[in-house]
């Protein structure tokens, strides 16, 4: 991927704060008004945030959704730390500044049974894309996954049902009309206990071979989530997109404190994961 093509994009605004939402697990749902990045990003894509006056480094943050029509945009973002921790305390009317929209997102293929597994923050990636395909001819499946309670209340679904250890959705995609199951470790109602990758594995194995060559697997979340993903896939031969999560500084490709060793057609070569990334072909990087 180049990461000269979207370097025009990337805007420095200055966006108002039109809701702030909190949910169990220091997580929050963050709604900015800004019709240029609403209308200029791609799934997979983020923004870098000045969370506060006293701290100078930004934080990035993957995009979850947008409404063009209203021109803004939606962040799912949980307390870690001291950024995110004085980001929660921003309120209703306040002014943030974002650089965005940044990096290489998601690139949308031809194969109409697209699967996308998300795991804790890694989710927001994989309601993006699946609010792209939702108005396509895809039709995807989307496993989300988190060890804390999920950001939203599930509720049954009354949209197929190909794993049944798993009945329980996110109502948003619900409300897209796009198929969606939930994993976790814990014993939350309605929801597969395992790993994303199980219950994947279980999604895969219901298909035929003819719907199989249509898969192509699309993942964003923890390191150790991403390389069983693609273990998974390389299993079933499956074409598989991952977004990476890395610490970063600048988030524009200036400082090179995000690199991650990729392999390319001329070998081994140092990636930056904000521009040239944060999605790769999960075959280089794993």
């Amino acid at each position: 991927m180049d990461s000269k093509v979207h370097r025009g994009s990337i805007q420095v605004l200055d966006c108002q704060i039109l809701a702030h939402y909190q949910f169990e697990g220091d997580q929050y749902i963050l709604t900015l008004d800004s019709p240029e990045i609403a209308k200029a990003t791609k799934p997979g894509q983020f923004v870098h945030i000045t969370v506060s006056d006293s701290l100078a480094m930004r934080r990035p943050i993957s995009i979850m959704s947008v409404d063009t029509d209203n021109g803004t945009f939606d962040l799912l973002y949980k307390v870690v730390g001291e950024g995110t921790r004085q980001l929660a305390e921003r309120k209703i009317g306040e002014v943030l500044s974002i650089i965005g929209p940044i990096g290489n997102g998601f690139e949308l293929t031809d194969k109409k049974l697209p699967l996308l597994i998300g795991g804790g923050v890694g989710m927001p990636p994989m309601i993006a894309i699946a609010q792209q395909m939702k108005d396509t001819n895809h039709d995807p499946f989307v496993i989300l996954g988190s060890e804390v309670p999920f950001p939203f209340t599930p509720e049954l679904s009354k949209i197929g049902n190909p794993c049944p250890n798993a009945s329980h959705t996110m109502p948003l995609l619900e409300e897209w009309n796009v198929a969606c199951r939930l994993a976790s470790l814990q014993d939350y109602k309605g929801v597969f206990k395992g790993y994303v990758t199980d219950l994947a594995r279980e999604y895969l194995d219901t298909l035929s071979a003819d719907d199989l060559a249509q898969v192509e697997v699309y993942s964003c979340g923890p390191h150790p989530m991403l390389e069983a993903v693609a273990k998974l896939a390389k299993e079933y031969n499956l074409p598989c997109q991952v977004s990476l999560e890395e610490y970063m500084a600048c988030a524009v490709g200036g400082c090179a404190g995000c690199v991650v060793e990729v392999q390319t057609d001329a070998g081994p070569a140092m990636k930056r994961v904000c521009v040239d990334g944060p999605v790769f072909d999960a075959t280089t990087v794993f």
